[in-house]
């Protein structure tokens, strides 16, 4: 048995030698270094490529699993949050051509196969009649597979594609025009073999006809090894397969998604109102049936190469991390589809001279990467280690500071404040080039549960003395546990609390709602006592009725207060009193910047972990729970860290206290907890980076970076 088992690892073999098929001539055969490959074997190959940014180790980079998503987003022509339009964003050096002769989309048709991926061609120079053709960074990688290596300089993107390998000064060229990071992937795509032409808003790629030559296996020290052999180089993406829900029962706490944050009880006249995924909370009566335990998670590697039917009617081992795996002929395409246990993705990267991809099938499956995007914004990959576990955190460094860089809250359905999409979508509307998950909501009237401030006025107001970030564009940022505290002051000089403003977190007590709300409010709670001031003066007090019933316009000069629960406040706002407001943040400073998104719990301040989630208002549940998590945080430079944190290499995702101390370990001098689990979602240059957008959840709100001229 050992006989056999060192023969097939001396066949299965994965060479990771470097060949660099810059020029024909580069790809001649090397015996020494065949064999020397050879004897690195398929067991020990993945130590190699851990890390590595040489040029000699170009051939070993390993290739991150991150999806394109297939549906098209629709494009709208302008943000409408006062910030400018997409449009507005782009911006070409001065040398390049007018832009009647550019020509430019938003998306790409990959040998047939459709996908969003915006574009563009201009002249080489002013007098050429030859066309660049430059494509967004991520899009390409993740489409493609083209392996994006890490670069400390924007303007320069290494990549490796099989054997083809640009980098160092044959880097391809990079630029950043807003929302977008375009490589010039002319010289790359005639070294691939690609034919390229633009038809309107696609553009049309197409790569040689390639086949599948075989396909084998091997156990490999973290787990199983995929080698799949082809005849050329060919286009290969990574897709995570969604299964059907086997029944519409309701499932009150998905595995990746944490509790919502617990509120306390509340009267009969203010129901709760709680989202349905915290268990403290149940906001359905109904009977959960548990479901059955799902074995494992599947995952397709799609290559543009036809197959052999021998390959396809294969059977094929399997283990305890590999617990299926077949090979399904898809017209032109070959799809290598894998069972793996949940939380786990394959990895996946191209080897060349012979032609290969391999599949390793291990708990921990990001590639790390340092890649300066573009001026101000750096994206990084790496994991963090805590005592023995490894968490994989995929982060942005923005420097605020950096010219053009701007940072603004973002709403999924603005202007209004009701609503929910997936982050992909509300970042590619609004024009953003990075952006976040930020703060929570109700899932079911989709509205914020915290504090939204944009251009100093109060969009929703915080909660339970939750924490915030607020910020400037000086670059100046502040993170803390926020409360707002406001009173109406009577002619007889009685103060009346105001308990939230222009928040959908209800609770006895009075609530106030101003033109930053919206055009009208409709009750939040049953038999609520409406009372409209306009001018400063109190025009009318109404019995709001049932939950959602009857809506009430609010005064453009003005605002609407709600008495919910404890009505004895009516008595004292009869209509025709005069009223004054009294508005102060706490901490005081917080109110000088005009942005502000809620979150928590605090997790770092000083460089201390601060953590106290039940000064917040948050579930014992809440606190325990391990799940995927987002964060903010600035570091001692000034630089504002964005970031996921997914689950440990064979594990579950952080709790509060080892998500604080990584953010401490990242170098976070002050750090706060966003919405996670499945809202979990980081953005850039059109794609997600940190999980498939399937796999993501619809969010209320986010945190965008944009990139001006």
């Amino acid at each position: 048995m050992k006989r056999n088992f060192f023969y097939w690892r001396l066949i299965l073999s994965v060479s990771i030698l470097p060949v660099l098929a810059i020029a024909p001539s580069l790809v001649g055969t090397q015996p020494a270094r065949a064999q020397q490959g050879e004897k690195a074997g398929l067991i020990h190959g993945w130590r190699a490529r851990q890390g590595m940014n040489s040029l000699a180790d170009s051939e070993s980079r390993l290739k991150p699993t991150e999806i394109l998503t297939y549906s098209p987003l629709e494009r709208t022509s302008a943000m409408r949050q006062g910030i400018p339009s997409l449009s507005e964003y782009r911006f070409l050096a001065q040398s390049v051509p007018p832009s009647s002769i550019i020509r430019q989309g938003s998306q790409v048709s990959l040998n047939g196969r459709i996908l969003p991926l915006s574009w563009t061609q201009q002249p080489a120079n002013s007098t050429s009649a030859n066309f660049r053709t430059w494509i967004a960074d991520v899009g390409l990688m993740q489409s493609a597979g083209v392996d994006l290596l890490s670069s400390a300089d924007s303007a320069k993107q290494p990549v490796q594609w099989f054997s083809v390998s640009l980098t160092g000064a044959q880097s391809v060229a990079a630029r950043a025009t807003g929302p977008y990071r375009y490589l010039d992937v002319t010289d790359f795509a005639r070294l691939a073999g690609w034919e390229i032409s633009a038809d309107g808003n696609i553009l049309k790629i197409t790569s040689p006809t390639a086949s599948v030559t075989g396909i084998r296996q091997a156990e490999i020290e973290s787990g199983d090894r995929i080698v799949v052999d082809i005849d050329r180089p060919a286009p290969w993406q990574v897709n995570f397969v969604n299964k059907p829900i086997p029944s519409p029962t309701p499932t009150p706490n998905p595995p990746d998604d944490p509790t919502k944050p617990a509120i306390p009880p509340r009267t009969p006249a203010a129901p709760n109102l709680e989202t349905p995924d915290d268990p403290t909370k149940p906001a359905l009566p109904l009977q959960i049936t548990p479901a059955a335990p799902i074995a494992g998670q599947e995952w397709s590697i799609a290559i543009d190469a036809k197959v052999d039917r021998n390959a396809v009617d294969r059977t094929f081992s399997t283990s305890k991390q590999l617990l299926s795996l077949k090979v399904e002929p898809a017209g032109a395409q070959t799809k290598v589809k894998v069972t793996i246990p949940l939380g786990w993705r394959p990895q996946v990267f191209s080897l060349g001279n012979p032609n290969r991809l391999v599949i390793d099938i291990r708990p921990d499956s990001l590639v790390e990467k340092n890649i300066v995007w573009a001026p101000g914004v750096q994206w990084r990959q790496q994991y963090q280690n805590l005592g023995t576990d490894r968490f994989p955190v995929v982060w942005l460094e923005v420097n605020p500071r950096q010219s053009g860089v701007k940072i603004r809250p973002l709403l999924s359905n603005p202007p209004v404040d009701q609503g929910t999409a997936p982050l992909l979508q509300t970042a590619e509307v609004s024009g953003a080039a990075a952006a976040i998950n930020a703060g929570f909501f109700n899932r079911i009237n989709r509205l914020a549960l915290g504090a939204i401030r944009r251009d100093n006025k109060w969009l929703s107001g915080p909660i339970l003395n939750r924490g915030a970030i607020a910020w400037n564009d000086r670059g100046e940022f502040a993170i803390d546990r926020l409360t707002l505290q406001e009173s109406v002051i009577t002619p007889a000089n009685q103060f009346l609390p105001v308990s939230h403003l222009n928040s959908a977190y209800v609770q006895p007590g009075i609530a106030r709602y101003n033109p930053d709300w919206g055009t009208t409010y409709t009750p939040l709670s049953g038999n609520e006592i409406v009372v409209t001031v306009a001018g400063d003066r109190v025009v009318s007090q109404s019995p709001g009725g049932a939950v959602g019933t009857t809506s009430f316009p609010i005064p453009a000069n003005g605002y609407i207060l709600a008495l919910r629960a404890d009505l004895f406040p009516a008595s004292e706002l009869s209509i025709g009193t005069l009223l004054r407001l009294e508005t102060n943040t706490f901490p005081a400073d917080f109110n000088r910047f005009p942005y502000i998104l809620g979150g928590g719990p605090v997790l770092v301040q000083n460089s201390q972990v601060v953590l106290d989630a039940k000064a917040e208002g948050f579930s014992d549940a809440y606190v325990r729970q391990t799940a995927i998590r987002s964060a903010i945080g600035r570091n001692a430079a000034g630089n504002l860290l964005i970031v996921a944190v997914h689950n440990r290499a064979g594990g579950a995702g952080p709790n509060f206290a080892e998500l604080a101390q990584i953010l401490q370990q990242m170098g976070a001098v002050e750090a706060l907890n966003l919405d996670g689990g499945s809202s979990t979602s980081l953005y850039l240059g059109g794609s997600l980076l940190d999980r498939p957008p399937s796999t993501a959840a619809r969010v209320h709100n986010a945190i965008g970076i944009f990139i001006q001229p």
